[in-house]
């Protein structure tokens, strides 16, 4: 394939709206560097607004070389790049590669564009495809990355369609310059091993393995489609969409899982972690999930913890959410009127909004410290004039906050009042009557 086959099939692939903020992922490598070419070319056609985003890892002794690399090439190009610095060491548990790659995409899914463009390829789908059977993957691990992602972050692939070898025609036609990463040679890596010593034999045997393999990864794509849908079918109830808010609370009844076969069982239960964005647990790991879950008495208190996320039974209903790490029974967080404070201890943003005649009287908040602060026993609190006063214990349960966020629900004071408990009550002497009021909000996960 030339150059002008590449840009045309590139072009077609694209069909994306006038006025679209294009963010490349730039590693520096020769697939970003032909990738932001072609976009360069293009953009001014079709209206885009580009900008790019490194992300350094630090795992290379060459990484800082690597940044500045792709800092000269865009400014020699006029595109926006930002680089974003990230600590792989507390990730390492995972791997190198999968640490890289979640920190990528967590990089990714913090900018603000319209689309995200990667320069994945032919060649990386059927390496994908084959180490995903390798570790014994289902066939949403099997299935095809798509050009156009439909998630919260839109994913689009315009290379996907092209090998690797029409890559470097276009950098060689083009006499573009780009940095090799050196753990691309090391076979230790399976990636490399495939890519560097069986995918060769294979292509000596099967020439158009490429081509043949993709197709599989389409025909898994249709078949996890399927089961999406009867998943969907079986929990007769709605289930999170990927793109749901995080702070909404979604559950899954456990009567639903005990009315399906096995298959189906798993297949809901696999579906339900899928769209929280749980990470996809090993079969075993499924199984014996589905069992404490389906089996447990009534009253059982049910956790089972995988992959940095935690899966609970609670009243006939199964929660899921990212693991609630250790976190200080002491902690005090003063509020100085910022509109929103970090609360580690449930992985959660408090957001402070300011409203006429509702809320909690900003006047009398005035003249003493406002914190926020964790249960330590005994607290009370009265919420209207009209009602008794009542144990914090009690307007906990009452407003239905699960039992293993109590001990980290965040309370409001002033000085040493409790004023407010979020999304439970505000205590009735602090409660506006007319001026202007504060709001607190438990918002999304961090």
């Amino acid at each position: 394939m030339n150059s002008d086959n590449l840009f045309a099939k590139v072009a077609a692939q694209l069909a994306l709206p006038a006025g679209s903020h294009l963010l490349i992922g730039l590693s520096g490598g020769v697939d970003s560097v032909v990738l932001l070419h072609l976009l360069h070319r293009l953009a001014p056609q079709r209206g885009w607004q580009l900008s790019a985003l490194h992300v350094h890892h630090g795992i290379s002794p060459n990484a800082d070389a690597w940044a500045v690399f792709c800092v000269r090439l865009c400014a020699a190009l006029a595109i926006p790049l930002q680089v974003e610095r990230v600590n792989i060491a507390p990730l390492r548990a995972h791997g190198l590669e999968a640490a890289a790659r979640k920190l990528r995409h967590a990089a990714f899914a913090d900018q603000h564009c319209d689309f995200v463009v990667l320069a994945h390829h032919l060649d990386d789908q059927v390496e994908t495809l084959l180490l995903q059977l390798l570790r014994g993957a289902g066939v949403r691990g099997a299935a095809a990355m798509p050009v156009l992602g439909t998630g919260a972050t839109k994913i689009v692939r315009p290379l996907l369609h092209s090998s690797r070898q029409d890559i470097l025609e276009y950098a060689a036609f083009h006499q573009l310059e780009w940095i090799e990463d050196e753990s691309n040679l090391d076979d230790d890596y399976p990636r490399n091993f495939l890519r560097h010593q069986l995918l060769p034999l294979l292509g000596e045997k099967f020439p158009a393995y490429r081509a043949t393999l993709a197709r599989s990864t389409q025909n898994f794509a249709e078949a996890s489609a399927l089961l999406d849908d009867l998943a969907r079918i079986d929990a007769t109830e709605p289930l999170p969409h990927p793109v749901a808010k995080r702070e909404d609370i979604h559950t899954l009844g456990v009567s639903h899982l005990q009315a399906l076969s096995l298959p189906r069982a798993k297949n809901l239960l696999r579906y339900f972690l899928y769209q929280l964005g749980a990470p996809m647990p090993q079969a075993v790991r499924l199984d014996d999930m589905l069992h404490q879950l389906c089996a447990a008495r009534p009253d059982a208190s049910v956790c089972i913890t995988f992959g940095g996320w935690q899966v609970r039974r609670y009243q006939g209903r199964v929660y899921a959410a990212p693991e609630l790490c250790e976190f200080d029974s002491q902690q005090r967080l003063t509020w100085q009127g910022e509109a929103e404070l970090a609360w580690p201890a449930l992985h959660t943003r408090i957001l402070f909004n300011t409203f006429k005649g509702q809320g909690i009287s900003l006047a009398k908040l005035q003249g003493e410290p406002v914190t926020l602060r964790l249960r330590s026993g005994g607290e009370t609190l009265r919420p209207s004039v009209h009602s008794a006063t009542r144990t914090l214990k009690n307007l906990l349960q009452e407003h239905h906050i699960l039992p293993w966020q109590r001990d980290r629900w965040p309370l409001l004071y002033c000085g040493e009042q409790l004023v407010a408990v979020p999304g439970v009550a505000i205590a009735a002497g602090y409660q506006t009557v007319g001026e202007p009021g504060l709001m607190l909000r438990i918002n999304s996960y961090l």
